[in-house]
């Protein structure tokens, strides 16, 4: 089952219709799963889909890692910030954003200015089962990754509490998480829940 064959065709309707020409940006930590969301909620939609990791890399021909060994994270969140300006710039679609990029005050205007912000809430242990599986992970390369991860989570929940939309992942199908992202989406531009819809008929 699709996340278009859970949502009523007239949901996804409603939240294009008033996304306007605004970009939907998923914001949170690693592990959150922002990109599988995302991808979800692109096609659900019928939007592009982008990854702003993906498209530094390809803009640099560097992995992350790489950058962040060679450059430093301050000359990383420099370029992070001028990729997703110019992603954003290019039209509306749903946009994954790494974790560290809406701590930026200058991709947070961005994003707002352009966008509507989803924030994918996780809690430590979903967090630390998904990025235990990945190596490329360079604010994890430490002997105690929950302990690192703890500390993220103190310093960003705070920030990424200023998105536009909360969401609460969990594990969970990836269908089932992507219809409430587009469910909270149309609560949060206005359109009417499905529950006073079936009233008013």
């Amino acid at each position: 089952m699709t996340a278009t064959q859970i949502l009523p065709a007239e949901r996804t309707a409603e939240v294009l219709e008033h996304l306007g020409e605004r970009s939907i940006v998923f914001v949170g930590l690693m592990g959150a799963g922002k990109t599988a969301i995302g991808r979800k909620v692109a096609q659900a939609l019928g939007l592009p889909f982008t990854d702003s990791d993906h498209e530094i890399e390809t803009a640099s021909r560097m992995t992350i890692p790489e950058l962040f060994e060679l450059y430093g994270e301050a000359e990383f969140r420099a370029l992070e910030q001028r990729v997703i300006l110019r992603i954003l710039e290019t039209g509306r679609q749903v946009l994954s954003t790494g974790g560290g990029a809406f701590m930026n005050e200058q991709t947070r205007l961005a994003i707002a200015d352009h966008g509507i912000s989803v924030w994918l809430k996780a809690d430590i242990d979903i967090l630390m089962e998904r990025v235990s599986k990945k190596q490329n992970r360079p604010l994890l390369k430490n002997p105690d990754p929950r302990a690192v991860m703890e500390k993220l989570m103190a310093e960003r929940y705070p920030v990424y509490a200023k998105a536009a939309v909360t969401v609460p992942t969990r594990d969970e199908r990836k269908e089932v998480i992507a219809t409430e992202v587009i469910e909270a989406l149309a609560m949060a531009l206005g359109a009417v829940p499905v529950a006073a819809e079936k009233i008013a008929r």
